[in-house]
């Protein structure tokens, strides 16, 4: 099992004694358990573990006892603070000071005692000493003695929860740049002050070459090797397919079955990198048994690499699906091309939703006309407004293929959920072909499927602006099918060896979502990051946790949450996140 940070949760109350304190202790200390137990219960780490949720030793009334709170906190591992309270407390006494935790604050609607009064004034506080707080208060007045958490109050209470923990769980975590710059993409240009100053992590990198040298110097656990070679041959080489190179470019056979050994180390060695390996240490290896602590990692390749040896896709593909030779296990996050910005965007879906991400070139928006034109057919449902091409050489994860089921309809999955017959049919369903060696000159595979139609995905991606700094863009939509014939006449005007997802955004009013083209025209880079389901609330809440503005998003107004200090800064609510991100600044500068 990992460490995870905890939810720390705050009873705040009354303090005067002799007889107000005293008749609230057991109401307040009960919507703390509440608030702990509906965490507990219904989200999860990203191994599968309940998020943990640590209760202050006793209600928090005076100073005194908002300093016992944090001590314990501190010494509890917590990462973020709800505060409950059903009545009346000392703002300034009895708030969180942390300025690091992402804070939101419950103040119970009953009439009995006022609990809104508090949240209004603490939320207050929490503005003009540059802490924001979410504020979370139910529509409908609650009697006293109902501890039942509403509907509305739930929903905001694990909104927060999930995007307070994917933030607390990035804070002192690594991000990995194997390689540099690739092709001149600005995104693999890490830039450290954006990770240090709004992410709370370190940056780690390595050459290259030091995949090579652990393999011509065996720093690898050999048994593991073997094993995965046996599943390789298994699950991954029968499924090899026709190559498509021209012949003087083709690999012998021997050549590309030393191509598939070198790919299953190569994903061996950067998993290793990540995230260490103890068996390394049982064979002498003590200082590459560490690893870098990454929570996330990204792969230059092309073209130093990619120009000389296999390409990296079998090992990004693997790594970032949620099983390997193994068995189910966590999801890698590892970016193509060392595109960290899109490295990033995976990051934040996979910690929200606990499941594998697909990385992607937005590479074509194909106009209802233009597919007419072009295969003679018209795109119907969902496609019928025009479609985005989502297609890539690397990162592509095979939960992707769709083989994956929820309540009978294509899925992918947390990794606890899926079975073994899933994860064949997803293997099944991918075929591995001879890298294009007109662009990838070493060889290598890449992995070829087409995701099935009716998934519910959101497309994100992190870009970072001179004077600004980062921006989040996002897209909720769907994937889907399409005729088979356009699907065919369409794919194979671009690269036939790479995965397909053909993507449709939800349309809106916003001027970016106007249409499909408007989509594709608005987004801020060449790659995206797409997570199953729509998750467009989640992200808006964890960026701006993090002070990260939101350019462009398809979410209803209703559903964003943010902090309550984001109502101080104007009515246009996209305006009022810029000037906010802007006035609070970086959590960690």
């Amino acid at each position: 099992m990992k460490t995870y940070p905890k939810i720390g949760i705050r009873p705040a109350i009354d303090g005067r004694q002799g007889g107000v304190r005293e008749s609230l202790e057991e109401k307040t200390m009960n919507l703390a358990k509440a608030v702990a137990g509906l965490i507990s219960s219904n989200l999860k780490n990203g191994d599968g573990s309940p998020v943990v949720c640590v209760i202050a030793d006793t209600t928090i009334g005076r100073v005194g006892e908002s300093a016992a709170c944090a001590a314990k906190f501190e010494r509890e591992g917590v990462g973020s603070t709800i505060t409950v309270t059903s009545c009346w407390c000392y703002g300034s006494e009895t708030m969180d000071m942390n300025p690091y935790y992402p804070k939101a604050v419950w103040g119970f609607n009953g009439t009995e005692r006022p609990g809104a009064v508090y949240l209004a004034a603490v939320l207050a506080a929490h503005a003009q000493k540059g802490l924001p707080a979410f504020g979370i208060y139910g529509h409908d007045v609650q009697d006293l003695d109902d501890n039942s958490i509403p509907d509305d109050v739930a929903e905001k209470l694990l909104r927060f929860a999930r995007s307070a923990q994917a933030a607390a769980t990035m804070r002192g975590k690594s991000y990995l740049s194997i390689g540099s710059v690739s092709m001149g993409i600005a995104g693999s240009i890490v830039d450290p002050d954006f990770f240090q100053d709004y992410l709370g992590m370190r940056n780690e990198q390595v050459e290259s070459i030091e995949i090579l040298r652990r393999m011509e110097e065996r720093i690898y656990d050999r048994e593991e090797f073997a094993k995965a070679m046996e599943w390789t041959k298994k699950y991954c080489m029968p499924n090899e397919a026709a190559d498509l190179n021209r012949p003087e470019k083709a690999k012998t056979r021997a050549e590309k079955d030393a191509d598939w050994e070198f790919v299953v180390k190569m994903t061996l060695i950067i998993r290793d990198l990540m995230t260490g390996n103890h068996k390394l240490k049982e064979l002498g290896f003590k200082e590459e048994a560490i690893g870098h602590n990454a929570i996330a990692a990204g792969f230059q390749g092309q073209r130093q690499w990619t120009d000389y040896k296999p390409n990296g896709d079998f090992s990004e593909a693997l790594l970032c699906s949620s099983f390997d030779w193994n068995g189910v296990r966590e999801a890698f996050v590892l970016a193509t091309e060392n595109d960290a910005c899109n490295g990033i965007a995976m990051l934040f879906g996979h910690l929200l939703t606990n499941t594998s991400q697909i990385f992607s070139d937005v590479r074509t928006y194909w106009s209802p006309t233009a597919v007419k034109r072009v295969t003679g057919k018209e795109l119907t449902g969902k496609a019928k407004n025009g479609i985005i091409h989502l297609i890539n050489s690397g990162a592509t994860t095979l939960d992707a293929t769709g083989k994956q089921r929820k309540d009978g309809k294509p899925a992918m999955k947390p990794f606890w959920e899926i079975s073994e017959k899933e994860v064949e049919e997803c293997l099944a369903a991918t075929r591995w072909c001879p890298a294009n060696r007109d662009y990838f000159r070493g060889g290598g595979f890449s992995s070829h499927f087409l995701s099935e139609g009716g998934m519910p995905v959101t497309m994100s991606r992190i870009n970072l602006v001179k004077g600004v700094g980062p921006v989040l863009q996002l897209a909720e939509g769907w994937t889907v099918e399409l005729d088979p014939e356009i699907h065919k006449t369409l794919n194979e005007r671009t690269d036939r060896t790479w995965p397909t997802t053909w993507f449709v955004p939800r349309l809106t009013d916003k001027p970016a979502f106007k249409d499909v083209y408007s989509v594709m025209n608005n987004w801020g880079a060449n790659h995206g990051a797409i997570s199953y389901g729509h998750i467009g609330q989640d992200l808006i809440t964890l960026a701006s946790i993090l002070r990260i503005p939101v350019c462009m998003h398809n979410v209803e107004e209703d559903d964003i949450f943010r902090p309550a200090a984001w109502n101080a800064l104007g009515m246009d609510k996209e305006g009022a996140d810029y000037r906010a991100c802007a006035n609070f600044g970086p959590v960690y500068k």
